[in-house]
């Protein structure tokens, strides 16, 4: 006969379970706005592909004599929807997630090679289009470590996924200087003051300064705040007058699309790295409390 255990509760024991419980809900409820934006780029992506039967050129890196390549893109555009969809729905986000993050992994390394022959040539083109495609790699990352249970070896690395943006930031901002003459600044609006040429060099600026900031650590949450809002900028700025004046151009549509990846990725990271320095410093907030 099993004996009962009458004694005491233990109280730190109690806290260390519900502190558990806690952060087990926190990961698993949706309560950050990325994920949804997250999600809703890999639908556009996809209903462009499916709509034109093509890849997001010139970011999905698959050429014209590739075996298949028309039922291949209809299959990636099929993939970004039902993925995108699949995130946004609480119970399946993570799968979503998951295969998300192995597309764009996949793209990623689609640019490898020409990146790693270009480099030699002191051209960056091509390894600039490896990191905007490493960056919706790297929203992924994050948020398989943020809807993972804990205990595993996943949210145990869901600050250092979250860092690794501060090297796609980086990579942005050396592309712009590859661009910034002439070619960056035509595509800034005209009446936006004080100059399209000012707006070159401060958003080349920007990214160099969010890089540092979320390589280091020093006011990461307000620099990847700061880095999402400059991205979702470019999106309000420039692709989307692209697409209005132009609808028909497929160019556009898939620019629209990636950049949104590109801002959702941002938005995902710079939501980890706010909630993570909150936890940081909960516990310090908390020994102050216990000790008055």
């Amino acid at each position: 006969m099993q004996r009962l255990n009458c004694s005491e509760p233990d109280p730190a024991d109690f806290l260390s379970r519900f502190n558990r419980v806690k952060t087990l809900r926190e990961r698993s409820l949706i309560s950050n706005l990325g994920i949804y934006v997250y999600g809703g780029a890999a639908i556009l992506l996809g209903l462009v592909g499916l709509v034109s039967g093509n890849f997001a050129v010139n970011w999905q890196h698959v050429g014209p004599n590739v075996p298949f390549r028309g039922p291949l893109a209809y299959l990636t555009a099929l993939i970004e929807l039902t993925a995108g969809i699949a995130v946004i729905l609480p119970r399946t986000a993570r799968i979503g997630a998951f295969a998300l993050t192995i597309l764009y992994s996949v793209f990623t390394l689609l640019w490898a090679p020409k990146a790693f022959v270009d480099v030699f040539g002191l051209h960056y083109d091509a390894m600039g289009n490896v990191f905007e495609e490493f960056s919706m790699v790297v929203g992924g990352l994050v948020l398989c470590a943020i809807l993972t249970r804990t205990g595993s070896a996943w949210p145990r690395r869901e600050a250092l996924f979250g860092r690794l943006f501060g090297i796609c930031s980086l990579s942005f901002g050396i592309v712009h200087i590859f661009d910034t003459m002439p070619g960056l600044a035509g595509w800034i609006p005209k009446w936006l003051p004080p100059s399209q040429l000012f707006w070159a060099y401060a958003t080349t600026v920007s990214f160099f300064l969010a890089a540092a900031a979320i390589l280091t650590g020093i006011m990461a949450p307000l620099a990847a705040r700061l880095l999402t809002a400059e991205i979702v900028g470019f999106q309000i700025l420039v692709w989307i007058p692209k697409v209005v004046s132009e609808p028909r151009e497929h160019f556009y549509w898939v620019g629209n699309g990636i950049n949104l990846a590109i801002a959702a990725a941002a938005w995902v990271v710079s939501d980890s790295i706010s909630r993570l320095a909150k936890l940081k410093s909960a516990p310090v907030a908390a020994g102050a409390g216990g000790g008055a």
